[in-house]
């Protein structure tokens, strides 16, 4: 199985393997390498998920971390709308849309895939501040959003998601940290320095036992921040070219949707979070494949019109 692949081929025994240095779980190894030391502070702090009580109030990690993400990714986006010739006034009215239905979209397909639970916590559907909103529903609702205000402002579909992606793929990337803090969406146990210590409050009841998980907030983090980094020079490249054309916003689109979806479906071998399955796969894998089979047909499909239109 998936996990029966992860678990044997765990990063530490990787980095013991290639003698990149020590691999151990304890603090007191004086032989850890640089690149060992920067997980350490990982490996040790237990994380809380309220930053500042004040009174009844209290500021949560998981909103600082979201509101950082959507500033990332607005500032982004007010950048490379520049180049776009799209008014800044327009990219604030459809940041305002997005995040109300992305934040709606997000926690509805959350609901769906834990629907057992929040059956049972009718009331936890409202307390979004502790989690629980996942980044597939927040793109199907923001596809909705983005087919409406492009059909309203005279845009197209693909030039107004082309414009949005890298932000995207950044705002995913600074949003992950919420979930270290609240302790959730880690993966499987792990004796690695790399691993993360949860709450005995926070395991599964099958690993109780267990102190440290694989931290896969982090490696979305890094793989999403990797997209950005990628779809930032893919845009400067064809800027700078001034070849902003169709075939160039179509591409940028498809390409954060199958780089994101592969992404998710390796993850999810690690993930131990509920959710349902479906022919030996996790949910949000069998949505990963179909992303990717959808986005790789229309590629194909639009690299062929070209062909045939610069045949005539």
């Amino acid at each position: 199985t998936g996990f029966g692949i992860w678990k044997y081929a765990d990063v530490a025994k990787l980095v013991d393997a290639l003698a990149l240095g020590a691999s151990g779980a304890t603090l007191e190894s004086s032989s850890l390498s640089v690149r060992t030391k920067c997980f350490m502070f990982l490996h040790s702090y237990n994380p809380e998920p309220i930053l500042i009580s004040l009174g009844p109030l209290a500021i949560h990690w998981y909103g600082v971390f979201m509101v950082l993400g959507i500033i990332a990714g607005l500032l982004i986006t007010l950048w490379l709308a520049k180049h776009y010739n799209i008014s800044s006034n327009l990219i604030f009215d459809l940041f305002f849309w997005l995040i109300i239905g992305g934040i709606i979209g997000a926690r509805i397909y959350d609901i769906f895939l834990n629907l057992g639970y929040y059956l049972i916590h009718p009331l936890q559907t409202l307390k979004i501040w502790e989690g629980g909103l996942a980044i597939h529903g927040a793109i199907i609702a923001g596809i909705l959003i983005i087919i409406f205000f492009a059909k309203r402002q005279k845009f197209s579909f693909w030039e107004v998601g082309s414009l949005l992606v890298p932000g995207l793929a950044l705002g995913q990337s600074i949003g992950r940290w919420g979930n270290y803090f609240n302790q959730e969406l880690f993966g499987i146990p792990t004796d690695s320095f790399i691993g993360i210590p949860i709450n005995i409050i926070n395991r599964p009841d099958n690993y109780i036992f267990n102190d440290f998980f694989q931290p896969t907030f982090l490696y979305e983090s890094i793989g999403c921040f990797l997209i950005f980094l990628f779809l930032i020079l893919f845009n400067f490249y064809y800027i700078k070219r001034n070849k902003l054309t169709n075939k160039f916003y179509t591409w940028s689109v498809a390409l954060y949707m199958i780089l994101y979806s592969i992404l998710r479906f390796f993850l999810e071998f690690i993930r131990i979070d509920e959710t349902p399955y479906f022919l030996g796969l996790r949910f949000p894998q069998i949505v990963s494949i179909g992303i990717i089979f959808i986005f790789l047909l229309i590629i194909i499909f639009q690299k062929n019109a070209t062909k045939e239109k610069s045949n005539q």
